[in-house]
């Protein structure tokens, strides 16, 4: 009964962890030339990137939106060296 729930548990703060990097990414990126450079480097176009790179929003809520999490991907933070709690989990248990 325990594992369901210990999967659940790590599955949401696998996402919680990942919503912080994405944060602490966007707030690295700290000017608007930086920002749409790196949006640029990540596959972006020209329209989105600067659309995106001259946004007013906080950090957090950016960290949120669909465009973070389609270019700061699963696959981004797995070429970084930093591994899934939940695929970890599922390959002890």
């Amino acid at each position: 009964m325990l594992t369901p729930k210990c999967k659940i548990i790590t599955a949401q703060l696998d996402k919680w962890i990942k919503l912080r990097l994405r944060m602490c990414i966007w707030k690295q990126w700290k000017k608007v030339k930086t920002r749409y450079k790196n949006l640029n480097k990540l596959g972006l176009n020209h329209y989105q990137a600067i659309k995106f790179a001259n946004t007013r929003k906080g950090y957090w809520r950016i960290a949120n939106s669909a465009i973070l999490k389609t270019t700061l991907t699963n696959q981004f933070f797995n070429d970084l060296g930093l591994k899934s709690l939940t695929l970890q989990y599922v390959k002890i248990h």
